[in-house]
């Protein structure tokens, strides 16, 4: 999905896919002399002044600092510590300070600061702008991304696509579930949910068995999560954790994530032993590392 936005934006351009440019065809002197000259004495653009400077505000700002060009209200505390903390969360700045301490110090302090602050602001807008791009529409005909390709959500009141209960059955590129056609959002959600969490403990568990045996280890116990920031992880013990948020990907992704964590099984760091490991099970694990960092999966 990110691939896509990317391609739209033309940040995915590249030489390869360019035509050449043809030669331009050529311009009478006396037409194109007024515009060379113009072009010449043109002042250069500032895009610090055809932009409008950053804001970032916090929904409990108390407090209004500018850090080089941004403009950013953030949330002001006072209390029981020992030194000035400085936390960035999807809502923005919040600044915790000492009962005693000086404003101008804390104001001081952000300014020392003011890049680590903006860096981390951006991140978090940026980070928040691409959950809103790939947040799902609970309703009948929605998409919902699964082993990389996308699913219809359609109601079966009558259940005339499962046995039984309400739950979700998939025919082809449909995704059946069985509530009624004024189900509410939350419900779509969670029938859906449900099933896609089914989805993954199998085929998880498959492929553990697939590769365990490639790489001559043996793993005891599989858990999902939820995490927001990790794929999986794996344990001494032979536990592996995997989230179950892959079951949107592709099946090459998965098998990327499940071999490096069996990997760990033999190797407990990222070494170069450890991905030669890898390699060994999977020779293009680098690109698909790489796509795995630029995916996206829906903000549920």
């Amino acid at each position: 999905m990110q691939q896509l936005l990317f391609d739209w934006l033309g940040i995915g351009d590249t030489a390869a896919n360019t035509k050449p440019n043809k030669p331009a065809a050529p311009v009478p002197p006396a037409q194109s002399a007024p515009e060379t000259e113009a072009l010449l004495l043109a002042p250069p653009l500032d895009l610090r002044q055809a932009l409008p400077p950053a804001t970032f505000s916090h929904p409990q700002a108390s407090r209004h600092i500018v850090l080089g060009d941004a403009h950013v209200a953030y949330a002001f505390r006072r209390g029981a510590r020992r030194t000035i903390g400085l936390s960035v969360g999807p809502e923005g700045l919040t600044v915790a300070a000492p009962r005693w301490t000086p404003l101008a110090e804390v104001e001081a302090l952000l300014r020392q600061k003011s890049r680590w602050v903006l860096d981390k602001l951006t991140q978090s807008r940026e980070r928040q702008a691409a959950e809103t791009l790939t947040r799902i529409d609970w309703r009948a005909g929605a998409p919902v991304p699964y082993l990389g390709q996308p699913l219809a959500l359609q109601l079966d009141p009558r259940q005339r696509h499962g046995r039984g209960g309400a739950g979700a059955v998939l025919e082809g590129s449909t995704l059946w579930l069985g509530l009624p056609q004024d189900a509410a959002p939350e419900r779509l959600r969670d029938t859906t949910q449900a099933w896609l969490i089914g989805q993954a403990r199998r085929l998880f568990a498959a492929r553990l068995d697939h590769f365990a045996p490639q790489l001559g280890v043996r793993w005891q116990r599989l858990t999902l999560t939820a995490a927001r920031t990790r794929w999986g992880s794996a344990s001494a013990d032979g536990s592996i954790r995997l989230n179950w948020r892959l079951i949107h990907l592709s099946e090459a992704l998965i098998d990327y994530v499940v071999v490096h964590e069996l990997a760990h099984l033999r190797e407990m760091n990222h070494s170069a032993r450890f991905w030669q490991h890898v390699g060994e099970v999977l020779p293009d694990y680098a690109q698909r590392r790489g796509t795995l960092k630029h995916e996206r999966v829906p903000a549920w």
